[in-house]
């Protein structure tokens, strides 16, 4: 079984991106790991603090792990926004893959100094965990927003990131590119789209020579993801679309079903409606 940073390496080499979702529950689970068996491609699963507190940090790991061992299957998980050493340590020990250590809401000198620390002490329990740093500003919350905030402001510098990369030693660097998390009404409707900096992704992928990843990914315009894809993105982070099509196929579930109260017979909705957001981002991150 290859490693995630094998993964990762093979996708840069590729030219491809690896897909980053989300799961709350057993449904998205299913979903996702159907759409990356159907294509053929590894798939990385996360678990925000949110998501780890619904679901247990040891419990999600169980799942993950085992399907990886029964089908023999390249799927990872990562501990997604994680916001102190404490949670992350949690993660590590529970057999996380990768750590999104997120502390970009502090001043830079503070989290590259917490952010250290962090890649050393998550080293010394699993040498083989990779720790994702983050710097700039891309938002918070992977939910439907009325108004899309001001983050011209706190897009990422290439030069500060070569710096943040070579004082903390993160194996993975987060951006802020023009990427927001979470999506707008509009997105949602398919009536507008998130567009992002790509001249901003190849500066800095030149700069720091690591994997980069998008985080915010849900509403992206397609062709701003390729070329993305192409500049030096190599993980893409989707989330909101996975929520959105969850909540509406489960509506249409319990309104087709109304008198049914064996939840395997209604779920199916949105498994199924979650595994086609996926296998078209999947097709969308592997160039097919």
């Amino acid at each position: 079984m290859h490693s995630l940073r094998n993964v990762l390496d093979q996708a840069q080499k590729n030219g491809v991106a690896v897909g980053h979702f989300n799961v709350a529950d057993l449904v998205l689970l299913k979903a996702i790991f159907a759409a990356a068996q159907e294509l053929k491609v590894p798939v990385i699963v996360g678990a925000s603090e949110g998501e780890r507190r619904f679901v247990g940090d040891r419990q999600i790991a169980t799942l993950v792990r085992s399907l990886r061992d029964e089908f023999d299957f390249p799927i990872f998980l990562n501990a997604d926004h994680t916001h102190s050493l404490a949670k992350a340590v949690e993660a590590a020990k529970a057999g996380f893959d990768s750590v999104v250590f997120d502390l970009s809401a502090l001043p830079f000198e503070e989290n590259v100094r917490q952010t250290k620390e962090a890649v050393q002490a998550l080293k010394t329990i699993n040498p083989a965990i990779l720790v994702e740093g983050e710097i700039g500003d891309i938002g918070t919350g992977s939910e439907i927003h009325e108004a899309a905030p001001d983050l011209s402001k706190r897009l990422t510098n290439p030069a500060e990131a070569k710096r943040f990369v070579e004082s903390t030693g993160i194996d993975i660097l987060a951006p802020a590119v023009g990427n927001m998390h979470g999506m707008l009404e509009s997105m949602v409707q398919g009536e507008t789209k998130k567009h992002l900096d790509i001249s901003r992704i190849a500066q800095i992928k030149s700069t720091v020579r690591l994997p980069l990843t998008l985080h915010g990914g849900s509403g992206t315009d397609d062709d701003d993801v390729r070329k993305a894809i192409a500049a030096g993105i190599t993980i893409v982070h989707i989330n909101t679309e996975l929520r959105v099509a969850w909540r509406h196929a489960l509506e249409e579930g319990l309104a087709k079903k109304a008198n049914e109260v064996v939840p395997y017979k209604i779920l199916p909705f949105a498994v199924e409606s979650v595994k086609e957001v996926v296998l078209s981002r999947l097709r969308l991150f592997n160039g097919r």
